[in-house]
C-alpha cells in the first residue's frame, strides 16, 4: 500500500532495561544506567554471552507475542464479518436518514454524531455555523477513517463547533445499484440537512473517493451545498509523475475495464472491494507488506494495539455493485471524462465541472501515490484555460499542499487533523469572503506543534494562476488505452459476460470472496479454523506474564533493525525497478501511432483519441 506506510508503520520506541539471564526484569524503571555499569565490569567475551543470550530469550518471546496478534487480528476480523462489518466510528451516533428507502434505493446511511467520549454535544456547538458533512471514501474498505480516533476529522470539527454529520454505506450494494443512484441519495442527504438546519447550505468534506463524489454531487446540484472539501481526491485520473504514480497504469496493462466486469461477474454482479485494497498493498510493498509487519514484531510490546485498532478497519472489505463499479472505472480511470465534462450520470444529465459554484478546498500531499497533487488539481487548467476565464465564471478555488503525509495519512493522521484540518474548518469562511480566483492556502506555524494555540499560527490566501498549473503527461497514450479498452470490453460484454453469468451464482461468489487472498492470509491464523493457533495463544500468556525486556542498544537488537531495514531497502529499489519498466513498457505499448485497424486495436479516432504521439 500506499505511502500510508507512514500510517501503518509509525511506531514508538520505548527504553527497555537489561538484567542478568535467568530471571525476568523486576521493574521496567530501574536505571538502565546502572545495568550497563553492571555488565560493562565483566569481559568482552562474558559481555557477549549475556547480550545474546538476552536477545535469544527476547527474540523467542517477541515471536510468539507476533503471530498471536496475528491470530487475534483474524479473530477481530472474523467478528467483525458476524456482526455486519457495521462502521467503526469512534463518536456515538444516531441514523437519520436511510438511503434504502429511496427510489432508486441506494445502500447508503447519514448518521448524525451525538456524543463523544459520553461528553453530550449540545453545549459545544455553535448555532450559527452550518452543517458538515462527511463523506468516506467507498474504495474496498468499509466507513470510518475519518472518525476512527478521536484526533480525527470528525473530532476537530466537533471542537469547532460543527454539528457533524457522518455518510456511510453498508457492506454490500443495492442489486444493479449505480453511481446516478449513489449520487441521488446524497443529494437527498444534503437536502435534508438543509432542511434540519433552517436552510444552511452544509459544508461537503469528502475523502478520496467521496471527495470525487461531493465534487460531483456539487456540479449537478447546483448550489445546494456549501463549501467543499476534498481530500486527497482525484478528478484527473491520468495525470501523475513517471516512476511515482504507477496506479494510473493499471488499465493499459489489464487491457481496460473487462476485467472490472469479469470479476463483477463471477461475483453474480457484486464487485469485491477486496481486489482495490490488495492493488493499494502491491502499490508499494515495503510499507504495506514488509514493514508494518516488521515494525509489529520489532516493537509488539507497544505496537500491538495499534496494529490491531488499525486491522479492524483495513482488514473489513466491502463490495461494490456491478454496474457502478464499471461505471467509475470507465469513466473515470479510464476514461478521464470527469474534466472533459463528459460524464453522464444518467441519460440527458452531464457532469460539467463547471456548474460547480461552490467554493472548492482541495486538500493534497507530494508523499501520497495514490491521489498525488498532479490528480487533484490537473483538471483545473482543462476546466478553466486561464485565471481569467476562472474569475469570470465566479468560483474560488483553494488549494493546500502537505509534503509529507501518505495516502491515508490525510485523513487518519492526528497530527494533520489538529492542524491542516483544523486550520481549513477554522477558514471556512474567509474562504467563502475570497474574491473569485485561484488560491493557495499556506499555514505559518512557527511553534512547529499541530496542538498549538490559535493565535500562535497564522493562514493566508496568496493568489495563484491557473496558467501555472502543469503537470504534462502523454495523454495520447491513454487515449489509446480508452479505446483499447473499449474495444475489449464490447468483445467480453458481447461474447463472453454472459456465459459468465450463467455460471456464476451467489454461493460461487461467496466461496470466490472467501478464497480471496485478502481474507484468506488473515483468518488462516484463527484458532477457529487452525488448531495450532490455540497453543500460540496459551504461549503468548505465558510469554506476557515472564515478559524479558532487554536493553535496546543490545548489540543483536541492533543488528536485527539492520536486517530489517536493508530488507525493506532491497523490497523498495525492487519496486522502484518494477515501476520504472512498467512505464517503460506502457509507453511502449500506447505512446505510438496506432497500427492500422484490427479486431483488437481500432482507429483510435473512433473513440475519441488522436492516436499519435505527446
Amino acid at each position: 500500500m500506499p505511502d500510508d506506510g507512514a500510517i501503518l508503520t509509525t511506531t514508538t520506541r520505548r527504553g527497555n532495561t537489561t538484567k542478568t539471564p535467568r530471571k525476568p526484569m523486576p521493574s521496567e524503571n530501574e536505571s538502565s544506567a546502572r545495568d550497563t555499569a553492571e555488565t560493562s565490569s565483566l569481559p568482552g567475551s562474558a559481555q557477549n554471552w549475556i547480550s545474546f543470550s538476552d536477545y535469544l530469550i527476547d527474540a523467542a518471546q517477541r515471536n510468539i507475542l507476533f503471530w498471536d496478534t496475528l491470530r487475534q487480528r483474524a479473530n477481530n476480523m472474523l467478528e467483525h464479518e458476524r456482526q455486519g462489518l457495521p462502521p467503526l466510528l469512534k463518536f456515538k451516533y444516531e441514523e437519520v436518514a436511510d438511503a434504502a428507502e429511496y427510489d432508486p434505493p441506494a445502500n447508503y446511511k447519514l448518521l448524525k454524531i451525538l456524543e463523544v467520549d459520553d461528553i453530550c454535544l449540545d453545549d459545544c456547538l455553535d448555532p450559527e455555523k452550518p452543517p458538515l458533512m462527511i463523506i468516506d471514501p467507498r474504495a474496498g474498505h468499509g466507513p470510518g477513517i475519518g472518525g476512527f480516533k478521536r484526533d480525527s476529522e470528525v473530532g476537530i470539527a466537533l471542537h469547532e463547533g460543527y454539528p457533524v454529520y457522518f455518510v456511510v454505506f453498508d457492506p454490500d450494494p443495492k442489486t444493479g445499484q449505480t453511481l446516478a443512484d449513489v449520487l441521488h441519495a446524497l443529494r437527498k442527504f444534503v437536502e435534508t440537512l438543509k432542511a434540519l438546519h433552517g436552510g444552511k447550505a452544509p459544508i461537503l468534506y469528502g475523502n478520496c473517493q467521496g471527495g470525487w463524489a461531493a465534487a460531483l454531487l456539487a456540479a449537478d446540484c447546483g448550489g445546494l451545498a456549501g463549501p467543499v472539501v476534498m481530500n486527497g481526491s482525484p478528478l484527473s485520473y491520468w495525470a501523475g509523475e513517471a516512476g511515482a504514480n504507477p496506479m494510473r497504469l493499471a488499465g493499459g496493462f489489464l487491457g481496460g475495464a473487462w476485467m472490472t466486469h469479469f470479476l463483477g461477474d463471477l461475483g453474480a454482479g457484486v464487485f469485491d472491494g477486496a481486489w482495490l485494497v490488495q492493488n493499494f498493498e502491491n502499490l508499494k510493498p515495503e510499507g504495506a507488506i514488509w514493514r508494518k509487519y516488521a515494525d509489529l514484531y520489532l516493537n509488539v510490546d507497544e505496537e500491538k494495539e495499534r496494529f490491531l485498532d488499525f486491522e479492524r478497519w483495513w482488514s473489513g472489505f466491502y463490495r461494490l455493485s456491478r454496474e457502478e463499479m464499471l461505471s467509475i472505472v470507465e469513466n473515470l480511470f479510464i476514461g478521464n471524462r470527469l474534466e472533459q465534462g463528459l460524464v453522464e450520470i444518467c441519460e440527458g444529465c452531464v457532469v460539467d465541472l463547471k456548474n460547480i459554484r461552490n467554493p472548492l478546498v482541495i486538500f493534497a500531499s507530494y508523499g501520497d501515490n495514490i491521489t498525488p497533487p498532479h490528480q487533484a488539481l490537473g483538471w483545473i487548467p482543462a476546466v478553466y484555460k486561464s485565471t481569467q476565464e476562472l474569475k469570470y465564471a465566479g468560483q474560488r478555488i483553494v488549494y493546500l499542499i502537505n509534503q509529507h503525509a501518505g495516502h491515508l495519512g490525510i485523513f487518519v493522521s492526528a497530527k494533520v487533523a489538529r492542524l491542516e484540518h483544523r486550520a481549513i474548518l477554522e477558514s471556512i469562511g474567509d474562504i467563502e469572503s475570497l474574491e473569485p480566483g485561484l488560491y493557495e492556502m499556506r499555514i505559518d506555524n512557527p511553534t512547529g506543534d499541530p496542538d498549538c494555540e490559535k493565535d500562535q499560527y497564522s493562514v493566508r490566501f496568496e493568489p495563484r494562476r491557473v496558467e501555472d498549473i502543469s503537470f504534462g503527461y502523454p495523454e495520447d497514450a491513454f487515449e489509446n488505452v480508452e479505446a483499447v479498452s473499449q474495444a475489449v470490453e464490447g468483445y467480453y460484454a458481447k461474447f463472453v459476460s454472459p456465459w459468465v453469468r450463467a455460471w456464476a451464482n451467489p454461493v460461487t461468489a461467496e466461496a470466490l470472496r472467501w478464497m480471496h487472498p485478502m481474507r484468506a492470509s488473515r483468518y488462516m491464523y484463527s484458532e477457529k479454523l487452525n488448531p495450532f493457533m490455540a497453543i500460540m495463544a496459551t504461549a503468548a500468556e505465558m510469554a506476557e506474564k515472564s515478559r524479558w525486556r532487554i536493553d535496546p542498544h543490545n548489540p543483536y537488537r541492533k543488528a536485527e533493525r539492520a536486517a530489517v531495514n536493508n530488507v525493506e531497502s532491497g523490497i523498495k529499489r525492487a519496486r522502484i525497478a518494477r515501476d520504472s519498466a512498467g512505464e517503460q513498457l506502457f509507453d511502449w505499448l500506447y505512446n505510438r501511432p496506432s497500427p492500422q485497424p484490427s479486431l483488437f486495436w481500432p482507429h483510435t479516432s473512433e473513440h475519441g483519441g488522436k492516436g499519435g504521439t505527446s
